[in-house]
């Protein structure tokens, strides 16, 4: 979404809530979901739009969901079990809570997320809701706020070159890339070549 305001030429923000996975910072309980957070914003002739997606735990729950599925242990500082440990168990990891990434700061960061996706929307919060990946309970009711901002309005007519030259200078250093590009290019060879789809993934899915 934010991407494609971006290429429209605004500047957009989004905020989301999810399942409670993390507990508040001192907690155990789960409170808030991973709560993604997401940025875009267009850059004028230096290219595709930057755009930042990431959730707020250290790593998206998926990957503990993939590692309960394939068997595997997780690593240590993912989770934590039910009594507050560190665990490598992707099992009890998903019956614990996420560690947000950053600690403290992360955690504050879901605290944010959740009252502006749920809090001032009227929507579940994450400790209320039901989980995204069964039937089980009433809709999950998630709320999103987006917020778009015409980069003209708050910066002027030669707004687009002004955020041409921090892209460009970001990206003049060797080893550094620019977030969204690889995503970009990532989908655009998926729509060449079709989706690889792992062996385990593709045996699950039979199985529906």
């Amino acid at each position: 979404t934010v991407e494609r305001l971006a290429e429209q030429g605004l500047a957009a923000m989004m905020f989301a809530n999810a399942p409670a996975a993390m507990a508040a910072w001192g907690g155990r309980r789960p409170m808030f979901g991973t709560n993604p957070i997401a940025f875009g914003v267009p850059v004028g002739n230096a290219g595709d739009p930057i755009v930042i997606d990431l959730a707020l735990s250290k790593v998206a729950r998926g990957k503990i969901m993939a590692a309960k599925q394939k068997g595997v242990s997780i690593p240590g500082d993912w989770a934590v079990d039910t009594d507050g440990n560190p665990t490598t168990d992707p099992v009890k990891a998903l019956e614990g809570t996420m560690v947000p990434a950053g600690g403290v700061k992360g955690a504050a960061l879901a605290m944010m997320v959740e009252l502006l996706a749920a809090g001032l929307t009227g929507a579940q919060f994450g400790h209320q809701s039901s989980s995204l990946f069964d039937d089980k309970g009433r809709p999950p009711a998630l709320g999103q706020m987006i917020i778009a901002i015409d980069p003209v309005a708050t910066g002027g007519p030669d707004i687009a070159d002004h955020l041409a030259s921090i892209a460009n200078e970001i990206a003049a250093e060797e080893g550094v890339r620019l977030p969204g590009r690889r995503g970009k290019s990532v989908r655009q060879k998926a729509e060449f070549d079709g989706i690889e789809i792992e062996e385990d993934v593709m045996d699950a899915i039979n199985r529906i």
